[in-house]
């Protein structure tokens, strides 16, 4: 079996979609798949090309076995909304010219989403390839750009809607990652075939059985005594992280807490302002860090912390940071509803709920937490069973195989 991988976003960069489609790629490759991939210069998040990137329209290389085709794309630190369709655009374009240049026959070609854009270029390399495509949705796109107010030109978010209902139609088989998307999409399509594509763990990598000790308090100067609520991820405008930084104006009286954010992001500038206007002494921010350095970082937090607009577009995004945390035992106190309350509060009963952008229930949550040292370990516990049964990757990426063997030559 061989199949495309097109994505604008794959390593070296540091992001959720980044290694989600490394990890499912090296495992699919594992169980006999060839896998290739067509791909944007590294650029994210920074929106900088890498400097060994520099200056190059096209880059043929080499990563663990997987062959990789790199194009150019244009980058921009502006969020102004026609250079960001500019960024988008011009790796639809420059993908196209270097996918109409990789020889031989596919039997897949699986295009990531959003960028919506670029199943454009998905449509017409499928045809010229022989391959069945396959539309893998990460987020519904354009409805959580008009509902997040980042697209508000109607007849624009007309002919995006337009767009991506033609490759739905398209596509031989939709993959979503959350069980929202894929009932979204099956309840437009009735006919299509619909699979959930879980996102999940390797819980080789993340494993804090390997971690003797985690020295990253040490190196950063965080009090060993700390209780450490940490964020790690992309500071974004979807995850209203000043919620956050509320709550930490509530607990001041706990001097023992401290919240650490890693990352960096659109919103990191905005937050910092929002740490020296409240005058939080109990906060402190660092830079993304090298992905074999995050298990350390998770496993000295006491707990962590994942939040989302509360939106109802929301209600069916499970954020990928979950997995990872809870693989290394910790306890999550979620500020999303919906699907991802089910999986991992009500069924996992991994952490503790708060409401959507309440600093107020955040901050209570918190008292709870570091009252309770015990609950602590029990919630870390039951998360790392969990997703043990139900979301580590070797699994989920060998039943992914089986499904695409069995459609294989279906019509």
């Amino acid at each position: 079996m061989k199949i495309l991988l097109l994505t604008q976003y794959f390593p070296p960069e540091v992001g959720a979609p980044q290694n989600r489609l490394y990890e499912l790629a090296i495992r699919l490759q594992q169980n006999s798949v060839q896998v290739d991939v067509l791909t944007a210069m590294p650029n994210y998040p920074a929106m900088q090309i890498h400097s060994s990137y520099k200056g190059k329209w096209f880059v043929k290389e080499q990563m663990n076995g997987l062959q990789l085709y790199r194009a150019w794309i244009f980058v921009s630190k502006s969020k102004a909304i026609p250079i960001r369709l500019l960024n988008y655009f011009s790796f639809v374009g420059s993908s196209l010219i270097r996918g109409l240049f990789i020889k031989g026959k596919y039997d897949y070609l699986m295009v990531e989403s959003p960028p919506l854009f670029l199943g454009i270029t998905a449509r017409i390399l499928a045809l010229n390839k022989g391959a069945k495509l396959i539309f893998n949705v990460s987020d519904l796109w354009p409805e959580s750009a008009e509902k997040l107010g980042l697209v508000t030109n109607k007849q624009f978010l007309k002919w995006a809607t337009v767009l991506e209902e033609y490759l739905y139609r398209k596509a031989a088989l939709i993959t979503g990652q959350t069980q929202g998307i894929v009932q979204n999409i099956h309840s437009r399509f009735p006919m299509k075939k619909v699979y959930w594509l879980k996102n999940g763990v390797d819980m080789n990598f993340f494993d804090p059985e390997l971690l003797q000790k985690s020295n990253w308090r040490n190196e950063v100067g965080i009090s060993s005594s700390a209780f450490v609520l940490l964020y790690a991820g992309i500071l974004g405008h979807a995850q209203k992280l000043e919620t956050i930084l509320e709550a930490a104006s509530k607990v001041t009286d706990l001097s023992e807490v401290k919240f650490v954010f890693v990352g960096s992001g659109p919103e990191k500038e905005f937050l910092l302002e929002e740490q020296q206007r409240l005058g939080l002494k109990n906060v402190q921010f660092f830079d993304v860090q090298p992905k074999q350095k995050m298990p350390e970082i998770v496993a000295a937090a006491n707990a962590t912390i994942i939040p989302l607009r509360k939106l109802d577009l929301f209600k069916g995004a499970i954020p990928s940071k979950i997995f990872e945390n809870l693989s290394m035992r910790k306890a999550i106190l979620l500020g999303v509803d919906g699907e991802a309350r089910t999986l991992f509060i009500d069924e996992g009963k991994a952490g503790l709920y708060f409401e959507p952008e309440n600093a107020d229930a955040l901050a209570e949550q918190i008292r709870v937490l570091y009252n309770d040292p015990l609950l602590q370990q029990e919630l870390g516990n039951n998360g790392y069973n969990y997703v043990k049964r139900n979301f580590e990757r070797d699994q989920l990426a060998a039943q992914f195989y089986t499904f695409l063997k069995e459609n294989q030559h279906a019509q």
